[in-house]
């Protein structure tokens, strides 16, 4: 009895070194005994990666970056006058009459080439510029005969425009949508009517009545195009 007394003990002193050996080699080697094998050190609050190479921050820098690089109002007004005072400089500005002539509708404005371009940079302003692009791409369009060229057209105008991948997709509800897909069956000059209609009413119903009330539209009526008979050279 008393050998066997003697084992235990001699038992629990050797499992009480082997402990402490354990322990100083897990000091010695600075790992943690309960980490999990799979768990990898100096890791995000995102993911298991190491921070150096974190795709979660990579996409947060690049998401900053792309947000410092997007306009604010205060830029996007400067664009607009430099805009209004480089097309008063090439004398591509419409007369006062002309634009004065806008509030009585919006198919005024759409009527010319200079009424069009202008609502267009409007629409740049508001980041729906792909608006007015698509309905000159489906105006030019229509005037194709050939019919090769016709359905390479229809294809291109599809990709940039109707497209859901597209980053330059415009707003079509599903009828018109639907109607468009089957016209790519058999594409011809008249294919997006329907689609064009409806960008056009959209137009005039959003984005036409901001524009009138826009400091765009003021700092034309404040600034028309300056006649040769009114000039002060022509009055001397």
């Amino acid at each position: 009895m008393r050998s066997l007394v003697l084992a235990v003990k001699c038992m629990g002193s050797e499992g009480i070194d082997m402990g402490k050996r354990a322990e100083t080699r897990s000091e010695g080697d600075g790992t943690d005994p309960q980490a999990s094998p799979n768990q990898r050190p100096n890791t995000c609050c995102f993911c298991w990666c190491c921070c150096c190479s974190c795709s979660c921050l990579s996409a947060r820098k690049e998401e900053r970056e792309e947000t410092a690089g997007r306009p604010t109002e205060e830029t996007k007004m400067e664009s607009t006058v430099e805009t209004i005072e480089s097309n008063e400089e090439s004398n591509a500005l419409p007369s006062l009459e002309e634009i004065t002539s806008w509030t009585q509708g919006f198919d005024k404005v759409m009527r010319t080439e200079a009424g069009r371009n202008i609502f267009r940079e409007f629409l740049r302003s508001e980041y729906s510029e792909e608006n007015m692009l698509f309905w000159l791409a489906c105006e030019d369009f229509k005037k194709e005969k050939n019919s090769k060229v016709v359905a390479e057209r229809a294809r291109t105008i599809y990709e940039d425009y109707i497209s859901i991948l597209s980053p330059r997709e415009v707003s079509l509800d599903s009828r018109v949508r639907e109607i468009v897909n089957r016209n790519l069956l058999n594409p011809c000059p008249l294919m997006f009517e329907d689609a064009q209609l409806q960008i056009y009413s959209l137009m005039h119903r959003d984005s036409f009545p901001r524009f009138l009330n826009s400091e765009m539209y003021k700092s034309l009526i404040e600034k028309p195009k300056t006649s040769p008979d009114t000039s002060p050279d022509a009055e001397s």
